[in-house]
């Protein structure tokens, strides 16, 4: 099951979470079993307001959930309980067995699942990078090293395009003492190239 992923931009007033689409993306049924089963992009760090639409999409699918826990690094607050259309999910935690972006899902009718938890404050490009990575099917990160590789990419993103803005100003006039330097070095290197041989 695939969920649509749609970005909602910051206003004034927000509707509540409930009336907003679930951010969620899930490995196909048929996939190996990986460390990773889907991602779950939540609109905030709030437990008690994102776990009760959640759990609503993946009961139908996966069973009832009746236990979820998560690593309290990155949850201000985790409730005890949390109720969701007419059952209570029991909400625990783990320091150091669980990694931190990762949401464990117990269903005691079908087993448990684990689903990489993409920072709230996640652009939408790096989200959904983030989840096409976590229902791949080739796939074998952690939830962690998934957060790392997309940080790294996004980085050296930020640094392509930076480049991409300092070539343009200079070729419009801008940075005028680096340019010289530039072209030094390249007629350096060229001049230091061996000439090729007869025949080549």
């Amino acid at each position: 099951m695939t969920a649509t992923i749609l970005y909602t931009p910051a206003a004034e007033v927000r509707p509540s979470f409930s009336v907003l689409p679930l951010r969620l993306m899930l490995a196909s049924a048929d996939a190996a079993p990986a460390l990773i089963d889907g991602a779950w992009w939540p609109r905030s760090r709030d437990l008690a307001a994102e776990l009760p639409a959640l759990t609503a999409v993946l009961d139908p699918l996966w069973g009832r959930i009746t236990r979820v826990t998560v690593n309290p690094t990155f949850w201000p607050v985790i409730p005890r309980k949390v109720s969701v259309a007419g059952h209570v999910v029991h909400v625990g935690w783990f320091k150091a067995e669980q990694d931190p972006h990762k949401l464990l899902l117990l269903s005691y009718t079908a087993g448990r699942w684990d689903l990489l938890v993409i920072p709230p404050e996640t652009g939408p490009e790096t989200a959904a990078r983030l989840m096409a990575a976590a229902t791949d099917p080739t796939r074998g990160s952690t939830a962690s090293a998934l957060i790392r590789e997309a940080e790294l990419f996004r980085i050296a993103a930020e640094a392509d395009w930076d480049s991409t803005q300092e070539r343009a100003w200079d070729s419009e006039g801008g940075h005028g003492a680096r340019l010289p330097t530039s072209r030094s070095l390249v007629q350096g290197v060229i001049a230091q190239a061996p000439e090729p041989a007869e025949g080549m």
